[in-house]
């Protein structure tokens, strides 16, 4: 008994002091859940959020713009596989974490159950898609766990590059025609409210929010987040003259920030249960193309088998 006090002691101690904790080091077992829950969501976000930008990589407008956005899918897989490894670092293999997922077990973010339209969809969701996901990103550059905060450093340079990307095509748009206006500002006004509830439920109603923050795994609360991201984003659409779709939307003179409407919750409740409009397309695209991938996995598997019989190990 008094071993064990003294490790969660020492554990404590570690996050007190801000000291990473590493593999290797002793974790309290809700502590590992807790990462293995966060993380891995993280990770099929990243994976799953290439769905809809991958619907419109046949149908860019130019080349250029073709380009950018096989860039910035290529990137997303890549944070796929940064999580993922250090996923792996708490014991668990990249086979359970995505049988969770295709299980229902495992969850990703809300806002990739949303369609993309037309492709004023593509550069709102870089800018405000994005743009959400840095604001939660860069607080976890701080997050106690030494693998994830070493993954988010380069992931939030590059969908830092993704949101001016993104918000650049808005600008765009918003600059030409009637028509491409329009456009832009029904992509804002679809895309606005699930964005907000890509940072969760409030404090007071999220199940892992308050254990989070006492671990040191996230470093802001939701609602805190939520605001950032409102500050942030309300003075860019002014800017390129789009209007943010929320009648309750407001500067505060005395808390020097926006006042913005309330979040439907129950549609955030239905999409996170699986009622999206396109949670079951999402999930069936990702086992299908998991399946079509298994001939590769087996094709490395046997190659790393006959490397290391050859080497003697």
């Amino acid at each position: 008994m008094a071993e064990a006090n003294d490790l969660v002691q020492a554990f404590d101690n570690k996050i007190h002091a801000e000291e990473k904790i590493e593999p290797k080091d002793w974790m309290p077992a809700g502590y590992r859940k807790n990462l293995i829950r966060q993380m891995s969501q993280h990770a099929h976000s990243e994976v799953i959020g290439m769905q809809p930008e991958g619907n419109w990589l046949t149908r860019a407008p130019t080349l250029e713009r073709k380009s950018v956005l096989l860039a910035k899918i290529q990137d997303e897989a890549g944070h796929g596989l940064y999580l993922y490894s250090a996923t792996e670092t708490l014991g668990i293999t990249r086979e359970e974490i995505v049988q969770a997922l295709h299980d229902g077990h495992a969850k990703y973010a809300s806002i990739f159950n949303y369609p993309s339209l037309t492709w004023a969809d593509i550069g709102t969701i870089g800018w405000i898609v994005d743009g959400a996901a840095i604001v939660n990103q860069v607080a976890l550059q701080r997050t106690s766990y030494g693998p994830y905060a070493r993954a988010m450093v380069r992931i939030c340079k590059e969908e830092s590059f993704h949101q001016r990307q993104g918000y650049e095509s808005v600008a765009v748009l918003a600059r030409g025609s009637a028509q491409q206006k329009a456009m832009a500002q029904d992509a804002l006004n679809r895309w606005w409210w699930p964005a907000l509830m890509m940072f969760g439920p409030h404090d007071a109603d999220s199940a892992h929010s308050a254990q989070s923050m006492l671990w040191k795994i996230k470093r802001k609360s939701n609602d805190e987040l939520r605001q950032s991201f409102v500050d942030q984003t309300v003075p860019q659409a002014e800017i390129i003259g789009l209007e943010i779709p929320d009648p309750d939307l407001k500067w505060n003179e005395q808390r020097q920030h926006y006042d913005f409407g309330e979040i439907d919750w129950d549609e955030f409740k239905q999409v996170i249960n699986g009622n999206g409009l396109c949670n079951r397309e999402r999930l069936a695209q990702h086992k299908q193309a998991h399946a079509n991938g298994a001939w590769v996995r087996a094709a490395v598997a046997a190659y790393v088998k006959g490397k290391t019989g050859e080497s003697g190990e």
